[in-house]
């Protein structure tokens, strides 16, 4: 298990380009398998998830190629599905909780998928009724193997149908896209989830030759077809890891520009941040931070105490809701953390606490957080990462805090963040890696 050692206290200066979206390579590597034609995506993130992914790919029979750092292509044309049933792959599959998404293009293309049940953060009940109830409409047969935790779906041929999905999951609608594009016949999907990586799977499978329109709204029509093609396509830069370099650049007093952002696509990211009194500006595609000795919460219009709570898109995303709490410790006021989605992802509060950090944790989905407004630094700590939005949030605070902090378990910051420790130093950070 590997460590970070993090002197903290240290300003950062100079910029930072964001790394490829892991939400969104998860979902576009999984719709390789929807085609026999080669596939090249760009901007491919080279951090512990992706690869692992890639992995399984590979073990399935998909020729991968990697043609520079970031840029792969992969063809799916001789595949061993026999893979799917085997020991090796039940391990394999449930250490990531992304390999669900291989299900719906082996169930379009193939007429079976199976899965075992996935692994991943262990930040509260995740459950795959919406992938699996999705399938079912579309004509498959489910079967679970309570013994082995093993799913599986199997059809002869999917058939289109109009679908309101139970809650608007991400990856559930991502995989029910994937099986839809080629039934027969036309699905429409409503309460589908409309993230940006959502609208960049749906172009991507339309330049392969699919026909889905609606993208960006909540109701995508789909008519299927019979085949898919190849295509090109560039995975956007990760809105998560841009929000924890805005609030690593507030916790250290630094000044930092963060390249090639794509603005258009952050939603209500910058407009949050800036409640918390954190002074953005928009320099072409870039986010420039500039040093801040302070910075002020924004009630609400009433005076009320300002609440940050995630919901769907356009809202504001759970994956940020760990750094925005510890942005707030600092902040020059108090703020309402509701995480409604996941009710174990605020149980890191605690190692927070220990560094002097003044938060009250409410009950397993709100926080309250006094600001100090940096009249009281955060002491250093020891410290073990639970999962890798809580692991990224603790060396924000390690960063910011006085003295020498410990983080434990880096393995989950590895799963999100690519060459994080390297990064860091070439932007003015004190922080070594031990193994």
């Amino acid at each position: 298990m590997a460590t970070f050692k993090i002197e903290g206290g240290h300003k950062l200066r100079g910029s930072i380009t964001p790394q490829g979206a892991k939400n969104e390579a998860l979902q576009i590597l999984c719709a390789v398998l929807l085609t026999d034609e080669k596939v090249i995506i760009e901007n491919v993130p080279n951090i512990r998830d992706v690869n692992k992914l890639i992995y399984i790919l590979e073990q399935l029979g998909v020729k991968k190629e990697q043609l520079s750092p970031d840029s792969y292509s992969f063809q799916a044309d001789d595949l061993n599905l026999a893979y799917l049933e085997s020991e090796q792959f039940k391990k394999d599959g449930s250490s990531l909780r992304g390999s669900i998404m291989i299900v719906g293009p082996l169930l379009a293309r193939f007429g079976k998928g199976y899965i075992p049940r996935p692994g991943g953060d262990k930040i509260g009940r995740r459950r795959l009724d919406t992938h699996f109830e999705g399938f079912i409409k579309l004509g498959a047969k489910f079967r679970y193997n309570r013994e082995e935790y093993f799913y599986g779906v199997e059809a002869e041929e999917l058939h289109g149908v109009d679908m309101l999905l139970d809650e608007a999951s991400v990856t559930g609608t991502a995989n029910i896209i994937m099986a839809a594009v080629l039934a027969k016949g036309t699905t429409t999907i409503y309460n589908a989830a409309c993230e940006p990586y959502i609208q960049q799977l749906c172009k991507m499978l339309n330049r392969m030759g699919a026909k889905i329109s609606g993208i960006a709204s909540n109701l995508l029509t789909i008519e299927g077809v019979e085949k898919l093609g190849g295509c090109t396509h560039r995975i956007l830069p990760d809105m998560i890891e841009i929000g924890s370099w805005i609030g690593m650049a507030a916790m250290t007093k630094s000044e930092l520009t963060i390249k090639n952002v794509s603005w258009k696509d952050l939603g209500v990211i910058p407009t949050i941040f800036s409640k918390l009194g954190i002074k953005l500006e928009k320099v072409n595609d870039d986010i420039f931070i500039p040093e801040q000795e302070s910075y002020e919460v924004q009630n609400f219009m009433d005076g009320s105490i300002l609440t940050v709570s995630d919901a769907p898109w356009p809202g504001f995303t759970p994956d940020l809701l760990s750094i925005i709490l510890v942005v707030a410790t600092q902040a020059k006021g108090s703020v309402l953390i509701h995480q409604k989605m996941f009710e174990s992802r605020l149980f890191f509060v605690d190692k927070l606490i220990d560094m002097g950090a003044k938060v009250i944790l409410c009950d397993p989905h709100r926080a309250t957080v006094i600001g100090m407004n940096h009249e009281s630094t955060l002491k250093a700590t020891t410290m073990t990462s639970p999962d890798i939005r809580a692991g990224i949030s603790l060396l924000i605070a390690a960063l910011s805090a006085k003295g020498t902090s410990t983080i434990h378990n880096i393995e989950q910051i590895d799963r999100g963040y690519q060459y994080i420790d390297e990064r860091l130093r070439a932007i003015g950070a004190k922080i070594e890696r031990i193994d």
